[in-house]
């Protein structure tokens, strides 16, 4: 008598090892499958249907973990891991069961990856990140060497340039990375500040050249902890440093590539990182860089001085104001369809790379935008856009 096949099932988990607990995955789960104690982000199994929303936006890949099992791990069982369990070793009748069962679901994930547009990849020619090598239990620590107002005084908006130096501690870090901060202190509720994510705006080899320093661009928002942390930080204070974070949204290293880059406000940061790194290693690229700026006014514009002695050769600049009194409001779409010839001509180029980086939801005008200037260039974008993804050369990071 054959003994019944038992059922498998594969789980969808998250490393809590290297998982930052910046809720994304909770905020981006469509069913309410993700959730959270004063420990651990888990996803409960009876709930997750596979759908893969929640991969693409994780910055450090810890949602993007599988295990196959006969009965499924409990949110209990979750909530006191420190590190993810080892693949089970399964008794089954059929030996091949769990292979079948990995095959049949990575299909099915790979066809739900292509239906979210495919799963981000980085630059073919990007030098290859570090990620994760520091966390909220072993952070590295940095010292505060410059805190620098980047708006006007005038400006509604308060944004820093903040300067943090790591001495002799290593912390190697790519141009579009990201690092985590996580302000002192507790919640209302009595658990740890969660992790924030701060884009890094200088190039890889530190705010000036051979230093182990980086900067961050930081806009204070009311109410918010470690945007208001960091922003009140005096030079020589010190600073708990997770990551660094990110390992798609990279600088090209081709001197021949173009780069669209499309941001607005502390979205600037890792074009400034692009800009810096062309300026110091490729200053004579054949490449261009086009930036499309988007703010309510100059006053409001973080780097609006630098920026402005930033030679043309180096980087075209579009800088576009939605607020500024007597003049018509100009958003970075607008500014893309102006331009239209010229952002045509690139995207026509097999070594152009667009990059898109600010305030979640600016991502669908921009792309409205493109689709209306790749039409009147004959050029269908929804197909253009989906093979510049699977080339990585078509990034999107917003928040």
């Amino acid at each position: 008598m054959n003994e019944p096949v038992q059922e498998l099932l594969k789980q969808h988990l998250i490393d809590p090892e290297i998982c930052i607990r910046c809720n994304t995955c909770e905020e981006t789960c469509p069913v309410d499958a993700v959730t959270h104690d004063g420990n651990n982000y888990v996803v409960d199994a009876s709930i997750c249907n596979h759908c893969m929303d929640c991969i693409s936006p994780c910055p450090t890949g810890s949602i993007d973990n599988w295990r196959v099992v006969a009965h499924p791990y409990t949110l209990a069982e979750q909530f006191s891991w420190s590190d993810l369990p080892p693949q089970q070793e399964i008794a089954v009748a059929d030996a091949g069961a769990v292979e079948a069962l990995e095959d049949e679901i990575d299909a099915l994930l790979e066809e739900a990856r292509k239906g979210l547009g495919g799963k981000p990849v980085a630059p073919r020619s990007a030098s290859k990140p570090t990620v994760n090598l520091y966390n909220r239990n072993r952070p590295a620590r940095a010292t505060v060497t410059g805190n620098f107002r980047l708006t006007h005084a005038d400006a509604d908006s308060d944004v820093r340039h903040i300067i943090l130096d790591f001495g002799d501690q290593p912390f190697p870090v790519l141009e579009g990375q990201s690092i985590g901060i996580v302000a002192p202190g507790t919640a209302a509720d009595g658990t740890p500040h969660r992790v924030r994510l701060y884009s890094i705006a200088s190039a890889r080899d530190g705010e000036k050249p051979n230093a182990n320093n980086l900067s961050l661009t930081v806009k204070r928002e009311p109410g918010g902890v470690c945007s208001n942390y960091l922003c009140d930080l005096p030079r020589g204070a010190k600073v708990e440093v997770n990551g660094p974070f990110g390992a798609t949204f990279l600088h090209p290293n081709d001197p021949a590539a173009n780069v669209i880059m499309i941001c607005t406000g502390t979205g600037s940061a890792p074009f400034r990182a692009f800009t810096e790194r062309r300026r110091r290693e490729m200053p004579e690229a054949p490449g261009r860089l086009l930036l499309f700026f988007g703010a309510r006014r100059p006053e409001e514009l973080p780097y609006f001085g630098p920026l402005q002695k930033v030679p043309e050769k180096l980087l075209g600049k579009y800088l576009c104001y939605s607020r500024v009194q007597g003049q018509p409001r100009v958003y970075v779409q607008d500014r893309i369809r102006s331009e239209g010839a010229t952002v045509a001509g690139l995207l026509k180029d097999a070594q152009t790379h667009v990059y898109i980086c600010g305030l979640k939801g600016m991502e669908t005008g921009v792309n409205e935008a493109f689709a209306d200037v790749c039409r009147g260039a004959s050029i269908d974008w929804t197909i253009l856009k989906g093979a510049m993804r699977d080339e990585g050369r078509y990034h999107v990071e917003t928040y």
